[in-house]
Order: C-alpha cells, then structure tokens, then sequence
C-alpha cells in the first residue's frame, strides 16, 4: 500500500492475497497502489519495491496496456483484455512471463482499476495435471484388479508344477519302474527324460516366483499402513543422497540446494524416501556415461510455493523438491507416459520405479511433475504444506 492509501483501504484488498493469480489495483497514472502476494512472487520483486515503479514498466507492451487502461477508466469498455508479456525479476528483459491481461473498473470508483494477470501456461498446466491425477487414479484401479486376477491362476500353476516336480524326482536310490533313463532309451522313444521334465518345471516355477515378486511390487502401495509422523524433508533427501552415493561412490556427484525455513509436516517418511530415491536412482542409471566420464551431477533442491493449486484444490504454502541431473533427458516418445506402470526408457526397466512414486505423493495430496530435454532433467515433486 502505498503511503498516500488510506490505511482502512488496506483491509479491503486483503482477500486479493487469496488468489491463484496475478492482481494489482492501479491508479489512472499507472501507478500500483495495491498487489497481491502470488504477484510478489512472480514478479520477483517485494511488495515495498513493486509499490514504487509503473505499471507499464513491467510489460513489454506497456502502450497498449495504458491504452486499454485509459479506455476502461473513461468508461469506453467495461473491461479490456489482451496477451502481454510481464517483465520479471527487475523488470529484467531477459526474464519474461507470457501472461492473459484483464483490465477492469473496480465498482464505485472511476479513478482506479483492477489489473489481473494469468500465466498463460498455468491453465495448460492444470489441465495436465488434472490428467496426470485422473490417470493415475486409473493406473491404480487396474493394477489392483489386474494384480489380484493374476495371483489366482499365478498360484496354482507354481502348485501344478511343484507337485509334478515331486513325482518326477523320486527319492535317491529308486527310479520309476516306467520311467525311461536318461540315455538311449528315452532317446530311442523320442520322450523327455525325468531329469528333462525336472529342469522344465524348475523353469515354470522360477518364472512364477518371478511373476509373483512383480504382482506383490505393483500392490505394495495398497498393502503397506500408511505410518503418519512428523516429516522433515531434508532428512528426507539425505537418506537418499547418502543411498545414491553408496550404490555409485565414483564419478557422481549429488549436489544439495536447500531451503531450511521449510517446515515439517505430517507424512509418510517411508513411502516419501522411496518415492525420492526411484526418481534419483533413475537420474544416475540415466547418468552412466556420464559418470564414467566423472562429470555426472544429480542436484536436490527444495523451495516453498505460494498459492499452488493441485488438481482442483488450491494450497496456500506447498514444498517443492527438485531432482535434477544433467543426463541425456528422457526419451521423448515416452515423455508423457512416464508415470504409467510398464512404461521404461531403459532396456531392462520394470518401469514401476515413477509409478510408485507418483501414487506415494499422491498419498501426500501432491503430485510429480518432469520437465526435460538433452542435458537437463528436472523432476518436481509438490506437497502441501500446513
């Protein structure tokens, strides 16, 4: 507010704070006399300093901003809306945000305007993550149903084969009377050998253990008690950082950026460190060259988040942890299906390790989200926070 507002109009646009979007209350000369705090931290400015400079300043379009301002306030439209660019972190040219302008009078009051401003990206985004989250909860649905339709049948064919085993492996010492050895005869008859037969069951049964680990893998999120305690992130990314460096000691680097005003909140610590470490374990198996080379780097970062919106629910503080690496990016035929389950860039993947992750941070209210490209892999986690 600037010193010449009256401190009883200070009140009056507090609920402005509350929003999602971008607001500023603007003078006929341009001048801000109120933001809002997600335009504080957009901007990158403070309220204080965003209170001293114009509004037409902070567009690349500043003169058609002062037109449209002008004509809503002589009255020559109700309101006026146009594609701008907003110029951030100091009015910077070089950091620009692609923003939907509304320019509208406020009721009652001809000598100011109410100036809106939207990421035009921001609704994209949220229409991606309303997908991402809607798919999941699919994904869930049929893993649950398709897991618990494999494990009958998965059951008695093990059974099967360990029982057929068992009359083809008689005790040492005693052949079956009808069973042919494994030399000539059973050449001769063109039949299989006991010993054959055993081998071909060792087979059946090995693959349905191996089936069985899977099943049990992809309803692990479902069985295990969801444990509620007080979770420090940090703590967090340090048991992962201190894994990643266990499992590759030569050649990686796991850099950390913290913010250590972020609070504790109540969570999972379990499910939110192996949901971190998949990401980081995919960043340095994604990262091998690299680290043959010396020069790999994974980096977690952690950041609070102001007025995020999640699915359709809006969040007034949320964290955000990043796990970035410098790795080759993710292959991008795949890049949107990333999260669902079997899906892997990598030859030998059981591509379960992001879907697991996805559904533990949803069990938090939050959601993962990638951006990537050759050099620079970024993953996103986002959590509310009290």
């Amino acid at each position: 507010m600037s010193p010449a507002e009256p401190s009883g109009e200070a009140g009056r646009y507090d609920a402005l704070d509350l929003l999602a979007t971008m607001v500023a209350i603007v003078g006929g000369d341009g001048r801000p006399l109120y933001v809002n705090a997600m335009l504080e931290t957009e901007s990158g400015l403070s309220r204080r300093a965003l209170l001293r400079t114009s509004l037409f300043d902070w567009f690349v379009e500043g003169a058609q901003l002062r037109e449209t301002l002008t004509a809503v306030l002589r009255n020559e439209i109700a309101t006026g809306r146009f594609d701008g660019t907003l110029r951030r972190n100091g009015m910077s040219a070089n950091d620009l945000l692609p923003v939907h302008v509304i320019v509208t009078q406020i009721e009652q009051r001809s000598d100011r305007v109410l100036v809106e401003m939207l990421e035009i990206e921001q609704q994209t985004r949220q229409d991606r993550e309303e997908r991402a989250i809607g798919q999941v909860q699919a994904n869930k649905e049929l893993i649950r149903n398709l897991a618990h339709e494999i494990k009958n049948p998965l059951g008695g064919i093990r059974g099967a084969a360990q029982l057929l085993q068992m009359e083809l492996s008689p005790p040492p010492g005693r052949l079956k009377a009808d069973s042919p050895s494994r030399g000539e005869s059973a050449g001769s008859q063109g039949l299989l050998s006991p010993r054959e037969l055993t081998e071909y069951t060792s087979v059946i049964i090995n693959e349905a253990d191996r089936l069985q680990a899977l099943v049990d893998r992809l309803l692990a999120p479902h069985r295990r008690p969801h444990v509620v305690v007080d979770v420090n992130i940090h703590e967090v990314c340090e048991r992962v950082r201190a894994l990643i460096l266990a499992e590759f000691p030569q050649g990686l680097t796991v850099a950390r950026d913290y913010d250590t005003s972020i609070p504790e909140f109540r969570g999972d610590k379990e499910q939110l460190i192996q949901a971190v470490l998949n990401i980081a374990q995919n960043a340095a198996l994604a990262l091998q060259a690299s680290i043959a080379e010396g020069d790999a780097r994974i980096v977690l970062r952690t950041r609070v988040a102001r007025q995020v919106t999640i699915g359709k629910q809006r969040f007034r503080l949320a964290l955000e942890l990043h796990i970035e690496d410098n790795g080759p990016g993710v292959p991008e035929d795949i890049r949107d299906r990333i999260f669902y389950p079997l899906v892997s860039g990598r030859e030998g993947g059981s591509g379960l390790g992001l879907t697991l992750a996805q559904t533990y941070v949803q069990q938090h209210l939050g959601l993962i989200e990638c951006d990537s490209e050759p050099g620079r892999t970024v993953f996103k986690i986002v959590i509310p926070l009290p």
